[in-house]
């Protein structure tokens, strides 16, 4: 069997549920190993694939420069930060001028404040900017796959969803109605742009 890494499949993941992704792991002691997040509706994601508005960005570098933006999906804001070892994603954030639909590749990092908070961002592998339509098909699609994920939801059978459960326990009614606000509010900006009989 050829040991070629293989790239990960991105996830796609909703602001709500990536901003409760706060345990990581890694499923070896090799130092290359890739790190993943556990999503709290039983995923693991190495790198994840959003889409939304970028409403802000900031060079919060001291030395050099290092881009913050804030990307807001219906569900809340994933928050993105590329310096010197993402230069083609840093570049794109010096560039834009919010609020624009962009698309973003990359890697969940988390990051334990000084009060013992976790929070945690993208490190941008990609950023790419989009239309309207891209934004709309991506929470489409970012609703099914959540939906898939918690229909499957079972710690009896899967290892994931288990260390879910021991980790963020096993109510996934938020999610479900994060779904919800996410296919709602999608419908409302669709219905404004549909001229009235």
């Amino acid at each position: 069997m050829s040991q070629t890494p293989t790239r990960e499949v991105a996830r796609r993941v909703f602001a709500d549920e990536f901003n409760n992704a706060t345990y990581t792991f890694k499923e070896s002691d090799d130092e290359r190993a890739p790190l993943y997040a556990l999503l709290p509706t039983g995923a693991r994601a190495n790198r994840v694939f959003i889409v939304g508005t970028l409403t802000e960005k900031e060079d919060v570098g001291d030395e050099s420069e290092y881009w913050r933006g804030r990307i807001v999906d219906p569900t809340g804001a994933f928050y993105v930060y590329a310096g010197q070892y993402q230069p083609d994603a840093a570049s794109m954030l010096r560039n834009l001028e919010p609020p624009e639909y962009i698309a973003v590749s990359g890697k969940p990092r988390t990051y334990e404040t000084d009060e013992g908070q976790v929070n945690v961002s993208v490190r941008p592998e990609s950023i790419t900017v989009v239309s309207e339509s891209v934004r709309d098909r991506w929470i489409a699609e970012t609703a099914e796959q959540t939906l898939d994920r918690i229909t499957s939801f079972d710690p009896d059978v899967d290892e994931y969803a288990k260390l879910a459960v021991d980790h963020y326990g096993n109510d996934l009614s938020a999610h479900k109605d994060t779904v919800i606000t996410a296919l709602e509010d999608l419908e409302s900006a669709q219905e404004q742009v549909q001229p009235s009989e």
